[in-house]
């Protein structure tokens, strides 16, 4: 397989801990999205995805799947060991519910393409984007730390699931961003669990071969 990715990339950053969770063996392609104007705008990376969007995903059979959460999930029902959703529907609702939380609400208001039109087109300097995106973590956050409860060591029970792998790479750019993360002790506390895991350590951005 081939991921292309970056290192920065909180969407690619999901995909990696799920390729190493499953133990899976992939070739790490970075696109760099602030080099040469952004190398996901490029003619060779649009023709891989048309979105011009990190990951993207080759399989081994010449497929070609974007957008994280359709890749995590592909791969949990190729490669279903670990599991990443529970047996029960009401468990595989609850979990998607908490990782679409970042993945709709928190992480497309705060991406570069986002953050890049704030500054052109509206004329926000720094402080006022990183009022903006303080706003939009601190409200997703407030409501994830509800939905994990106050029981379990992961998001969902004891065992991680895609909400951590959504969780995760959501706490590194708050703290990227230097949000106050005190009022989520919960969110902390299931953070520093999953980085002890060595699946989570080697999908980290500094572990990653474009890190700068």
């Amino acid at each position: 397989m081939r991921l292309y990715t970056y290192f920065r990339s909180s969407a690619a950053y999901r995909v990696r801990i799920a390729l190493a969770l499953k133990g899976l063996d992939y070739e790490s392609v970075p696109i760099h999205l602030v080099k040469d104007g952004g190398q996901q705008r490029q003619p060779a990376y649009l023709a891989i995805n048309p979105q011009g969007l990190v990951p993207a995903l080759a399989t081994d059979d010449g497929a070609l799947l974007t957008q994280s959460l359709a890749i995590i999930e592909y791969l949990d029902e190729t490669h279903p060991a670990p599991p990443l959703l529970p047996r029960d529907a009401l468990g595989r609702a609850q979990v998607r519910a908490m990782a679409q939380v970042v993945a709709c609400d928190i992480h497309p208001l705060n991406n570069s393409g986002v953050v890049g039109r704030l500054r052109r087109e509206h004329g926000l300097d720094d402080a006022a984007v990183t009022g903006w995106m303080h706003h939009w973590m601190g409200q997703g956050f407030t409501a994830l730390e509800r939905l994990v409860g106050p029981q379990g060591a992961f998001c969902h029970g004891d065992s991680v699931t895609l909400a951590d792998l959504y969780l995760v790479p959501q706490m590194y750019n708050a703290r990227r961003f230097n949000l106050d993360l005190t009022p989520f002790p919960r969110l902390v506390e299931i953070d520093a669990r999953c980085r002890t895991l060595p699946a989570f350590q080697q999908a980290a951005p500094e572990q990653q071969p474009d890190w700068e």
